[in-house]
């Protein structure tokens, strides 16, 4: 199966999140948080969104910094995607 996303929207695959620091502290599973980094899997079309005109600035394959409570949770095939709206990305992340 595929997710097409429609309008402005995005499906996003959120990155793992490291288990260990930087300085080698392990952190127990029940204080990690969710990344809200992701890489772009797909994106809408665009185009007319409630009256006004929206340009898609991500592309698939793009790494992205998202909000904290955006989109919608979605499960298919036994992997977790996201959901989300354009405006609810907040940056590409470039190296």
């Amino acid at each position: 199966m595929k997710l097409v996303p429609l309008g402005d929207r995005v499906v996003l695959k959120q990155l793992v999140a490291e288990e260990t620091t930087k300085s080698g502290i392990v952190l127990p599973g029940q204080t990690k948080e969710k990344p809200q980094q992701a890489e772009v899997l797909a994106v809408g079309p665009g185009g007319m969104v409630d009256g006004k005109e929206i340009a898609m600035h991500v592309k698939v394959g793009d790494q992205v910094i998202f909000s904290k409570y955006a989109g919608t949770e979605v499960k298919l095939d036994d992997e977790e995607y996201m959901v989300v709206r354009q405006s609810d990305i907040l940056a590409i992340v470039q190296e």
